[in-house]
């Protein structure tokens, strides 16, 4: 069987898979099968109806292995570290010990924007992809985990687009850059020719902004991390895929939004992400804007949803104690805990449709 019919293969059996899960009245409770732990679920690839629901994927829970990191396990699930970090607040994320539980966060509400072209929400450090599709089709979602731009080089909001792609590029770096680096005792050549030590990875999706682009990395364990002059990195595997996909042309939009209200199936969920520290919003006052046009929207009038209650008491909690995990908020006495304890528990191997092939990555500096 050639690669593409097995991606194929593997794809509908994930999109299946997620229907059944989909069809489930907000809470999974799947926890174990007799036979133990099942195969993971798709991470990276969905489809969903675009005029009913908000959510894609599901949480998921592995139990680590002895020579597990946090990171490693980000990485084999195509997450980002603050967001594996995020949903597992009791784990070392060094030392996480083999056999304890660790919560897969790889259920996303979708971000409050347009459903075309690459949306990246840097709260999550997460970029979606849109493909084209047809009026009324269900529609694509890929997405996978950024490392985004640290506090003194921040990463831009607001619209652009891809203008050009360049594969083995070379990375000259700005004066400012330079200037940086020269500072800090470590001095960096005008041009860094393509190889294993540029900084921009093997792919480059140049945007719009100047000196600004969507590239992969040389450093995988920061992806998930606030650590790049501004640009957006990805996983060495992931830009490849991005890189292969994406034309040019392609419309890109960057928003900055760390709670995310969305509908699925009989349920409303709400993500919460920590809030990048050099955001200053007032995000009690947006979230309850947030939450009021979700309850207003279209999709609040489908099926058995406007006889739906909120559950206040787990709002302030998954808001208070921000996991990354998309978490439906219309069962009534339910808490966070309540929820993991049903959701799927899998085994800590490659998922559905996995981009990476489980190589340990080893550069960290």
């Amino acid at each position: 069987m050639n690669r593409p019919v097995a991606a194929s293969i593997h794809y509908a059996v994930a999109v299946g898979l997620l229907s059944i899960l989909a069809s489930l009245s907000g809470c999974q409770s799947l926890g174990f099968s007799k036979s133990g732990p099942v195969a993971p679920m798709a991470t990276d690839a969905f489809e969903f109806d675009p005029a009913r629901d908000d959510v894609v994927g599901t949480v998921q829970i592995i139990q680590a292995r002895e020579e597990d990191t946090l990171s490693d396990i980000a990485r084999r699930f195509n997450l980002g570290y603050e967001e594996i970090v995020s949903a597992n607040p009791d784990v070392d994320p060094w030392l996480p010990r083999a056999g304890t539980e660790i919560v897969l966060p790889t259920q996303f509400v979708l971000p409050d924007a347009p459903r075309e072209g690459i949306v990246i929400n840097l709260a999550a450090m997460r970029l979606f992809y849109f493909p084209p599709a047809q009026a009324g089709a269900t529609q694509r979602v890929i997405t996978h985990p950024l490392g985004i731009g640290r506090v003194e080089w921040k990463t831009p909001e607001g619209k652009t687009k891809i203008v050009s792609k360049k594969a083995a590029p070379s990375w000259i770096p700005t004066a400012s850059i330079r200037k940086e680096h020269a500072a800090n005792g470590d001095p960096l050549p005008a041009k860094v020719p393509p190889g294993p030590d540029n900084p921009l990875g093997t792919h480059v999706l140049k945007l719009g902004w100047q000196n600004y682009s969507i590239h992969g990395t040389d450093k995988p364990p920061s992806i998930g991390l606030r650590g790049s002059h501004g640009c957006l990195r990805m996983y060495p595997e992931d830009i490849v895929r991005i890189y292969d996909l994406v034309p040019v042309g392609t419309p890109v939009r960057v928003v900055n939004q760390p709670q995310l209200f969305g509908w699925r199936g009989r349920a409303l969920y709400l993500q919460s992400y920590p809030v990048l520290e050099d955001d200053k919003r007032k995000h009690d006052v947006l979230m309850n804007k947030q939450l009021t046009a979700a309850m207003q929207s279209p999709k609040a009038k489908l099926d058995a949803r406007p006889h739906m209650k909120i559950n206040q008491v787990l709002i302030d909690e998954i808001t208070t104690h921000p996991r990354a995990i998309a978490i439906p908020i219309s069962q009534q006495k339910l808490t966070t805990q309540d929820y993991l304890s049903q959701v799927l528990r899998v085994q800590n191997q490659l998922p559905l449709n996995a981009s990476w092939a489980g190589e340990v990555a080893t550069k960290t500096d």
